[in-house]
């Protein structure tokens, strides 16, 4: 007997998205209702467009797209929570058997999507859609996104190279990441903590449809550091082998201070001697505090356990695209 085939939700996280949200509506329900005319998902499947705070028209936009199609849901958060929350408060309401997340601004492949169905139903519980060049990106942009792969897996970070958010997870991965409570999210290195069989989809990555990047170069920043503090604490053991490293160079330099004005008498009373010291102490006690104080404040944030999200509104979808229960 033939097993049926499973309801699909795509999650689809939205800031500000007005100059692209139509096309990526358009383009997300023709690909569902192909995928359910050859019968690859079942009737029940919808795309769910995360509304994260938008100041534009992009929530109106969404109860547009429900208007005119049945297999559109919308979930719209009470302020601004960041791209990482937006998407997680999508996962955990989606209902689907097969759970896809993808950025709104179309630099995704869509026809991976049925290549990561495809993967999925032979098994795997989570697919990652992985870049297989970076062509639209600068040398620059290239070159520190490598490094910066690089670095976490130095610092014991699990990570796929190239992987962003574009990924299917079963409802049974969707099950276990729930119970992952963490205030400070970095899904890119959450989802393989999960543990469950992996596949991977490669893909062409294309340049945005339309808008701007809601990405500029602060929130990636911000983004890196969250990845590194939130799943290493190898930067703490490395400010305390600097504090021992920078100990014994100020005893060798103080010999250094006492050989000199012993032996050659050139050097300026006590100068070397206080002021060398002075300057290295006081930047790598700077940097420690830094380091300490970035993973003290992501304790204080996780001791008060408060909710990641509020959902303001809620759009379910029509009928004819019922989703299932959990």
């Amino acid at each position: 007997m033939t097993a049926a085939p499973p309801a699909l939700t795509v999650v689809v996280p939205c800031f500000n998205e007005e100059a692209v949200l139509l096309e990526t509506s358009r383009r997300l329900d023709l690909l569902l209702g192909r995928l359910v005319e050859d019968g690859v998902v079942s009737p029940d499947s919808y795309v769910c467009y995360v509304d994260d705070g938008s100041r534009d028209r992009t929530w109106a936009l969404i109860g547009e797209a429900r208007l005119r199609s049945a297999r559109v849901a919308g979930l719209k958060l009470s302020r601004n929570r960041g791209h990482q929350n937006a998407l997680m408060a999508g996962l955990l309401q989606a209902r689907g058997d097969v759970v896809v997340s993808v950025d709104a601004d179309l630099q995704d492949d869509l026809d991976a999507i049925p290549r990561m169905l495809a993967a999925a139903a032979e098994g795997a519980d989570i697919v990652y859609g992985v870049r297989s060049a970076r062509r639209t990106d600068t040398a620059g942009k290239r070159l520190s996104a490598h490094l910066y792969y690089h670095l976490l897996r130095s610092l014991g970070v699990e990570i796929v190279f190239d992987h962003a958010d574009f990924r299917l997870l079963t409802r049974r991965a969707i099950e276990a990441l729930r119970a992952y409570e963490e205030t400070n999210l970095f899904l890119r290195a959450l989802i393989p903590q999960l543990g469950f069989q992996t596949a991977i989809v490669t893909y062409e990555r294309t340049e945005r449809f339309a808008g701007t990047s809601k990405y500029p170069l602060r929130k990636m920043l911000a983004l890196a550091l969250e990845g590194i503090t939130s799943f290493s604490t190898r930067p703490l053991r490395v400010v305390t082998l600097v504090g021992i490293v920078t100990s014994v160079l100020s005893v060798g330099l103080a010999f250094w201070a006492l050989a000199l004005a012993l032996v050659f008498r050139t050097v300026v009373p006590g100068w070397a001697s206080t002021v060398i010291p002075i300057y290295i102490m006081a930047g790598v006690q700077l940097m420690s505090l830094g380091v300490v104080g970035e993973y003290v404040g992501k304790i204080y944030l996780e001791a008060k356990h408060r909710p990641r999200f509020h959902i303001a509104q809620a759009l379910e979808p029509g009928e004819g695209a019922t989703p299932r229960g959990n």
